[in-house]
């Protein structure tokens, strides 16, 4: 079976507020889907967080390494055209573009072979995990009203980032994390993601040291990006100050890039978003190396409902995997694949056994949201 044809899918008209300066237009365009499609007509479904043209430059660039390869080989194909682009794109967005392939080969590889991705990357640990809602921090009474949306939705963890945190006040701060704790009580996880991967974040480590022993006195499971995504030597000081467990990796891309805060120890959890960081192949060997480190992955899900699938099937092919990031009321998310993502009774999300991924695309959702 080999591949015979790569489509581009662009996802717009119902964008969500990404948290960025500027963030709130719907009609960006962030997310592009690709689909492979094979000379036997099978077709693998993959995402990536870039926009559709510099997907589509990729294609001219990654298109005659991929066409005709074999569509049952999808470590050695995506791998290959890694190797043969760093020239041209090492980490940047080629490697986008090569995230969606590569979860689009394995589906379609998943698909050919009658198998979920999670078997065909070395089997199941186990069939649920539990999500973290992900939104964003807001005025108090607002964010206490989007945490008891959350938690009557049967979420037990839920994760509040960005803006207003960290861009007003210590004081600010304290009482976001405050009204949160209290809005949600003891029982639901928390965690706090500073988004300091904004542009001209102005934090360094004794704010983010003086900011963990406050999220500590509420309980908060994890501090994700602090500081600046490249401070290795920062997030390691804060690491080694910090009560609770320090988070990064939204940004990076290729296991290079993850490598120095891993085997530094300077972070307790990497974020790699497989629709950016090399995809499902790439995720697998993050993991690995993750775990020979003592160090958990956790995948970034601020994309799309394809990427979660993809978060859902790594995460159930690791031995140690404890959440995955659910961006809640995301059309993109939401509703663009069927079945629907449901929580089970105890707040956790059920790994997909169907062939590949588990999903189809929603022909309903494409007409409202897809430009071919």
């Amino acid at each position: 079976m080999k591949i015979a044809e790569i489509r581009t899918i662009a996802l717009s008209g119902a964008t969500d507020d990404h948290g960025w300066p500027g963030g709130t237009d719907p009609n960006v365009q962030y997310n592009t889907l690709v689909e492979v499609v094979s000379d036997e007509g099978l077709v693998g479904l993959g995402s990536c967080y870039t926009t559709r043209a510099l997907v589509e430059g990729a294609l001219e660039l990654l298109s005659p390494m991929l066409v005709g390869q074999s569509a049952l080989e999808p470590l050695r194909v995506s791998e290959t055209l890694r190797q043969s682009t760093f020239w041209l794109g090492r980490g940047g967005s080629v490697e986008h573009a090569i995230s969606g392939l590569d979860i689009a080969l394995l589906d379609l590889w998943g698909k050919a072979l009658g198998q979920p991705v999670s078997k065909l990357l070395g089997g199941n640990y186990r069939d649920r995990i539990k999500p973290y809602a992900s939104i964003l921090f807001d005025d108090p009474p607002v964010l206490a009203d989007k945490l008891h949306q959350q938690v009557e939705r049967g979420f037990r963890a839920i994760k509040l980032g960005w803006r207003p945190f960290g861009r007003v006040s210590r004081q600010m701060d304290e009482l976001l994390v405050r009204t949160a704790r209290q809005a949600v009580g003891d029982d639901v996880e928390l965690m706090v993601d500073a988004g300091g991967s904004e542009q001209f974040w102005p934090h360094g480590v004794h704010w983010a040291r003086e900011t963990a022993k406050m999220l500590a006195d509420h309980g908060i499971v994890w501090f994700e990006e602090a500081l600046a995504p490249d401070d290795v030597e920062g997030f390691r000081q804060l690491h080694e100050a910090s009560p609770v467990l320090v988070a990064t990796g939204e940004v990076l891309t290729r296991r290079q890039a993850f490598a120095p805060f891993i085997e530094s120890r300077a972070v307790d959890i990497i974020q790699p978003d497989l629709t950016k960081c090399g995809g499902l192949s790439e995720g697998l060997r993050l993991a690995w190396m993750a775990a020979d480190h003592g160090v958990l992955l956790v995948p970034h899900g601020w994309n799309t409902a394809v990427g979660v699938a993809a978060d859902l099937a790594l995460s159930a092919a690791m031995p140690v995997a404890r959440w995955v990031e659910y961006q809640t009321g995301v059309p993109y998310v939401e509703q663009l694949v069927l079945p629907r993502f449901e929580l089970d009774a105890e707040g956790h999300l059920l790994v997909p056994t169907g062939p590949g991924l588990g999903i189809e695309l929603d022909p309903d959702a494409l007409g409202k949201f897809a430009r071919r």
